[in-house]
């Protein structure tokens, strides 16, 4: 397998490197999101009941260690949030929100340059692919000496491969932005139900303990 790709890749010539060079970035790029994104996820439904046992307890402290132990986008954004609970409600959600806004573009951070890359893999290809069409035509229309029919055959073959691995490539890209960016979408709904939950939590919490009069 190694060894086809290889010599494939010698017969594509010049063309292939920058292929390979934006198949490198693409598959670091699906890598470094897949790895922050796995430690950004939290089992929300886990992570309400412990904040609730806490805040209903009384114990906002510890609902803010619970938070600041496992330190993720969603727990920054409720320990923010948590830190102002005797204050008002909206001191309470301004807080929350300067936090969102400091965490959320981390989540999506670089997800985008994936559409691009695998966009600038298939014009790579083509690229590849015209100037492999344009030799082997060019050694036809000569008058130079040489087995023609190698030289076209051998254009040919180095336009088919470049196109063949700016496609590959291409593919790599579209598929890991589209899980990724699914993934993404989940980590912010996720985040956004579980500050909206809180903030209810708190206000309900701090209306409970008012005294009536």
């Amino acid at each position: 397998m190694l060894t086809a790709i290889s010599t494939g890749f010698h017969k594509g010539g010049w063309g292939m490197w920058p292929i390979l060079f934006t198949s490198v970035v693409i598959i670091a790029l699906i890598v470094e999101r897949s790895v922050y994104l796995f430690r950004a996820s939290v089992d929300k439904d886990k992570l309400l009941a412990l904040l609730k046992s806490q805040v209903m307890s009384g114990n906002v402290q510890g609902a803010i260690k619970v938070c600041s132990g496992n330190p993720t986008p969603m727990t920054r954004i409720v320990q923010a949030g948590l830190m102002k609970f005797n204050k008002s409600d909206d001191e309470v959600q301004a807080a929350m929100d300067e936090a969102a806004l400091r965490e959320l573009p981390k989540i999506s951070a670089r997800t985008p340059y994936l559409a691009m890359l695998s966009n600038f893999a298939v014009m790579a290809g083509l690229l590849g692919t015209i100037a492999g069409m344009i030799k082997s035509f060019g050694s036809v229309g000569s008058d130079e000496g040489g087995n023609k029919t190698t030289e076209l055959a051998s254009g040919i073959s180095e336009a088919l491969h470049c196109t063949m691995f700016g496609i590959g490539t291409s593919l790599v890209g579209l598929v890991g932005f589209s899980l990724l960016q699914g993934k993404t979408t989940a980590v912010t709904d996720d985040i956004n139900e579980v500050t909206v939950q809180v903030v209810n939590l708190v206000t309900t919490h701090r209306a409970q303990m008012q005294p009536q009069s």
